[in-house]
């Protein structure tokens, strides 16, 4: 029988893989270095991805008591952030990730900030475990670029949208122009070694580097979001094209 090799591999960072064991490759990768991910995203990003989840927030325009699922949510910063800045609303608050060791990461942070009102599952974007039409909004950041079948978990995201509501995306995405040559230094030679550093695991953060590079362009992705049931999508870059905020409504 033939195979088709672009549905049956996939990349993990630069590697090719096969699709079906790629999801069980980043469960993995994060399991590992679930204890030390939130350092090292202040210390990788110079504490600036503080500054994009807050912004990120600020931005899904949230009323009171909307349901708000947030996708591969991991360690919770946007969750416990969402609960805690946005208390006023009464939001209900979700999270859904891959990784058993990210989740408990998270319900122990959400407990030390006196956050109790969040639900925690395990679950895979690309199937999630809710019914059609939950959720007001569905937030993932920085956690589409490690799904295996992005189209997948797009179509999902949109289903389990009330009509009306908003996914918005927060993801790398590989900077142009000026920024580049630094980047890529800092990148491919800065991160692996503070990944050893700081959570004694360079290749996770070698893929980690290296799924930034494989994720499509804010354009393209667009593109994407709308072929999977969302009327609009809007997309604005920030930090010189660093990270990408895409906003588009069921």
């Amino acid at each position: 029988m033939e195979h088709d090799h672009n549905t049956d591999y996939t990349d993990f960072g630069f590697k090719s893989v096969k699709s079906k064991l790629k999801t069980g490759l980043v469960s993995d990768l994060f399991s590992r270095v679930s204890n030390q991910y939130d350092v090292m995203n202040d210390v990788m990003s110079f504490g600036l991805h503080r500054c994009w989840k807050k912004s990120f927030i600020e931005k899904l325009a949230l009323k009171p008591n909307m349901k708000i699922l947030d996708v591969a949510g991991g360690t919770g910063d946007i969750a416990i952030r969402i609960a805690k800045d946005k208390a006023y609303l009464a939001p209900q608050v979700t999270v859904c990730d891959l990784t058993y060791d990210m989740v408990c990461q998270g319900k122990d942070k959400a407990i030390n900030a006196g956050v109790l009102g969040i639900r925690w599952h395990i679950g895979n974007a690309e199937k999630l475990p809710y019914a059609d039409a939950s959720f007001d909004r569905v937030t993932i950041a920085f956690g589409l670029r490690n799904v295996t079948n992005k189209d997948a978990a797009l179509n999902e995201m949109a289903r389990v949208l009330k009509p009306g509501g908003t996914l918005s995306c927060l993801e790398f995405s590989p900077p142009e122009g000026v920024l580049k040559p630094f980047y890529d230094l800092y990148s491919f030679k800065v991160i692996p070694w503070v990944g050893e550093r700081i959570a004694k695991d360079r290749e996770a953060y070698q893929y980690l580097v290296e799924s930034i590079r494989q994720f499509p362009k804010p354009s393209i992705l667009r593109e994407m979001i709308l072929n999977h049931g969302f009327s609009t999508c809007a997309y604005e870059k920030w930090t010189g094209g660093i990270v990408a905020l895409h906003q588009s409504t069921r």
